[in-house]
């Protein structure tokens, strides 16, 4: 087995080992632990890079943990999209920390670390696993670390929304076990690749239930993706943890897509009978409506992070948009998009602290007040975080939406549905135009610096902590990272329309899974 085999399974192990040992050097050994997680964080991002130029040739990579082969043993399973996906969550992680150990969030708990590798562990684990049950358990893996990086830093407001984030994941995780015995009933298997051929043959009477397990599946991954309705627990739950691992959250609610992009195609394709395609009248109305309401809060939220938490729920729907055409161009578009919304909605939460860092107790709030320390610099990059969020030129968000637009146009079956996509996006752009428009004018345009001596102790103690520019640079780099995806359009798209060709050849994952002709 070639050395770039072997690295299939190294964005698992890598965070596996790390966290462990984070965990036990923290203690007498700070700046140890921090050492090694961006170390793990860093190698991550190295075999992530390698992966993804060794998949470019499609090439789908297989790993047979313990030689035990499909669909008996637990396969890893690369391709380009989950290449792109791996690469896109170490880049996240490797900002998102770098953040959180320069503004030393890190130090408000022993186990940030710790908890961060785990949560990497989840994430990766989640875009290699060839199976439905191992997807189930990295899900279960990033979701309690999720927990924990939530209820970091403490408060009441974060103990409060973890509450309502755990009973919402218990449940979410209740109805995926559920969904997986019908579904390992109805076909003996819980390899993605095998379960695709075993559908097929399901007899008429049974029929039913099939459509019911495939229906109920994709609403836990809704319910992970922050769907409307399944969307209340996320805007709580981001706008209150610490900005930093908001940042990393920002790739979190794509799993969910991620794994509806995954599936359905795979075992819900043409050959399912009744289950085929299923959740294809119900994703495009749900993704419409996700933009809308996920924009509307953009619109009427009361401080930056909410605005940002609210930004993720409405770029999930525009992005599902493209995916509920389930055609090479929606999901070529699909793909570019989700690379440009989780980068953006992560530097909207860097912003956000950037910004909450130079107002004290003014925070993030959309209101006037003071900003002190590189004012101008902090409103480029809240400028730069809503160009990139709502799809404004020149960033790639503006690509993205056209990509989307265009791609909707011919979907079959859509008839005039794709005028109503359209108007969803459009509309929905401009409300949050409007949003960030006046939230930027109100902390920078309206801030009003209070006399010598106005300040209360605790603020003036809060503000002198801000003596660099060195918060700043999560933010900058991330915005660099859409100026650069922007720029590298063409060759980002002709990789995503591979990525998305290969989805939709299942046949080729059957063959590289279960080795057959």
């Amino acid at each position: 087995m070639s050395l770039t085999a072997h690295l299939a399974i190294a964005p698992v192990v890598i965070p596996a080992l790390a966290a462990p040992i984070a965990l036990l050097v923290m203690r007498r050994k700070r700046r140890l632990g921090i050492a090694i997680s961006l170390l793990s964080c860093a190698a991550m991002l190295v075999a992530a890079l390698v992966l993804l130029n060794a998949s470019a040739d499609g090439t789908i990579r297989t790993y047979e943990l313990g030689n035990w082969p499909a669909p008996f043993g637990i396969v890893l399973v690369v391709d380009r999209l989950s290449a792109i996906m791996l690469t896109l969550a170490a880049t996240v992680s490797l900002i998102a920390l770098g953040h959180a150990v320069i503004t030393q969030a890190d130090r408000k708990g022993w186990h940030f670390h710790p908890l961060f590798q785990f949560q990497m562990l989840g994430l990766n684990g989640a875009f290699l696993t060839g199976d439905l049950f191992n997807l189930f358990v990295f899900f279960e893996v990033l979701l309690i670390a999720s927990y924990g990086l939530m209820l970091h830093g403490q408060g009441p407001a974060r103990l409060k929304a973890g509450v309502q984030y755990v009973v919402v994941n218990i449940v979410g995780s209740s109805l995926f076990l559920i969904a997986l015995g019908l579904l390992y009933a109805l076909t003996g298997t819980l390899n993605m690749a095998d379960m695709g051929l075993r559908v097929a043959e399901i007899g008429p009477d049974d029929q039913g239930l099939l459509r019911v397990a495939a229906l109920l599946l994709v609403s836990v991954f809704a319910l992970k993706a922050a769907v409307v309705p399944l969307h209340l627990w996320l805007p709580r739950t981001y706008a209150v943890t610490t900005p930093a691992v908001a940042a990393l959250f920002a790739i979190m609610t794509k799993v969910g897509v991620y794994s509806i992009i995954r599936v359905v195609p795979q075992i819900f394709g043409d050959d399912a009978g009744a289950a085929a395609w299923a959740p294809a009248p119900y994703l495009l109305p749900a993704a419409m409506l996700t933009a809308i309401v996920g924009f509307a809060g953009v619109f009427v939220a009361r401080d930056l992070s909410e605005q940002a938490a609210y930004a993720v729920i409405g770029s999930t729907g525009t992005l599902l948009i493209a995916v509920a055409g389930w055609q090479t161009d929606t999901l070529t578009a699909a793909i570019y998009y989700l690379v440009h919304s989780t980068l953006a909605g992560a530097a909207l939460f860097l912003v956000a602290d950037v910004v909450a860092r130079r107002r004290a107790s003014f925070a993030d709030s959309a209101s006037a007040g003071p900003v002190f320390g590189q004012r101008e610099l902090a409103g480029l990059l809240f400028m730069a975080a809503a160009i990139a969020a709502t799809g404004l030129p020149p960033l790639s968000g503006f690509i993205g939406k056209l990509l989307i637009l265009e791609s909707v146009v011919d979907v079959p079956g859509w008839g005039d549905a794709w005028g109503w996509a359209w108007g969803a996006i459009l509309a929905t752009t401009l409300i949050g135009v409007i949003g960030f428009a006046r939230t930027g004018s109100a902390i920078f345009w309206k801030s009003v610096q209070p006399a010598d001596g106005a300040l209360s102790t605790t603020d003036s103690k809060a503000l002198s902590k801000v003596v660099s520019k060195a918060d700043m640079a999560a933010p900058t780099i991330t915005i660099a990272l859409l100026a650069a995806w922007s720029i590298g359009a063409g060759p980002a798209t002709a990789y995503a329309t591979a990525a998305a060709s290969q989805i939709l050849d299942t046949a080729s994952a059957v063959r590289a899974v279960l080795g057959e002709p």
